[in-house]
């Protein structure tokens, strides 16, 4: 079963956030400015269930979505991480996934490989200890991150490393991030600093295209081009030509891909999203927890994304600068 929105994009990825807290305070983010102050973070009896997320996500299953991403917040602040992992792997070959800054993945690798976990995506700006301390604006260090990857990799957890770049912060830095990463197993992807939420105070100006990347890279590193693991995804990959790194850049604000989208996402406390640049989610928590049956929320989710024509990130030239979304925490990347 394929669903089509009304832009004839397919649904195939859910993601779902555990939780609206993190631990570090990216200035990209979750400002420290902000979330240090009087944001108000979600109850525990707002937030949804391991159970919850799980029918839910079963449903989804039904509908043609064969690709799950945990992400947060930090979901590694989630208590019994693992046990989610467990439930979600019931079913049949799911392509499953957990986002995460890496800071508490040496302690989880393991019992996450063990509750069937084989894929990890972590966020890492920086392996220089200055300026990873001024983008996560936090205590930690790079080196905790890094400890946490070679974790996973020894479980055989697959990784992924995300790294967002900004303007005169890290981007002078992106060759070394490369070398770090060359001759092992990890794919190395670069991300254009985006316009998530309003909190982060987006400017044009800080955005490093990914050709400006590319350019850099292949100066030192030869690259070419590789095909996509399939049609929706949403990083360029390539390779550099000596074999030892895969890289791919992720360009949303220079060559959006709003066409080939095929994500939705739910936030912690239940609600959702058909845009990361969306502003108002659709409640299903309720629904769940009123009793509504299997059909009656698939057919709910049905007409959610058959009504779905988001496409922010073509549009974004035309958008206000103050026009308001949801920020990042509350619905994962």
């Amino acid at each position: 079963m394929v669903l089509l929105d009304s832009l004839d994009r397919p649904l195939h990825d859910l993601r779902i956030s555990v939780t609206d807290r993190c631990n570090l305070r990216c200035t990209y983010c979750m400002p420290k400015e902000i979330y240090n102050k009087n944001y108000k973070y979600l109850e525990k009896s707002e937030i949804l269930s391991f159970e919850e997320i799980y029918n839910i996500a079963k449903i989804f299953y039904s509908l043609g979505v064969k690709k799950i991403r945990i992400t947060g917040g930090e979901p590694l602040l989630r208590n019994n991480l693992p046990d989610l992992i467990s439930l979600l792997n019931e079913m049949d070959d799911l392509d499953l996934a957990v986002t995460t800054n890496g800071i508490l993945l040496k302690k989880q690798a393991l019992a996450l490989y063990r509750a069937g976990l084989k894929r990890v995506t972590v966020s890492l700006d920086s392996v220089e200890e200055s300026t990873f301390k001024i983008l996560s604006d936090s205590p930690y260090s790079y080196s905790d991150v890094l400890e946490g990857i070679e974790a996973a990799i020894s479980t055989g957890i697959k990784v992924k490393v995300n790294s967002v770049i900004k303007k005169n912060i890290n981007d002078d830095q992106i060759l070394q991030t490369v070398d770090y990463f060359r001759n092992t197993d990890v794919v190395l992807r670069f991300i254009e600093y985006m316009d998530v939420g309003n909190s982060n105070k987006w400017l044009h100006d800080e955005v490093v295209p990914s050709m400006m990347l590319q350019e850099k890279i292949n100066e030192k590193y030869p690259i070419k081009k590789l095909s996509k693991n399939y049609s929706s995804e949403v990083a360029e990959r390539f390779k550099l030509q000596d074999g030892s790194l895969e890289l791919g850049f992720i360009s949303s604000v220079t060559k959006p891909f709003c066409s080939e989208c095929s994500r939705i996402r739910l936030s912690s406390d239940g609600k959702l999203y058909t845009c990361l640049f969306g502003l108002i989610g659709t409640d299903i928590k309720n629904k769940l927890r009123a009793g509504q049956n299997f059909s009656e929320i698939a057919e709910f989710i049905t007409d959610i994304w058959n009504k779905r024509n988001d496409r922010y990130s073509e549009l974004r030239s035309e958008m206000p600068m103050n026009n308001k979304k949801v920020e990042m925490p509350y619905i994962g990347g």
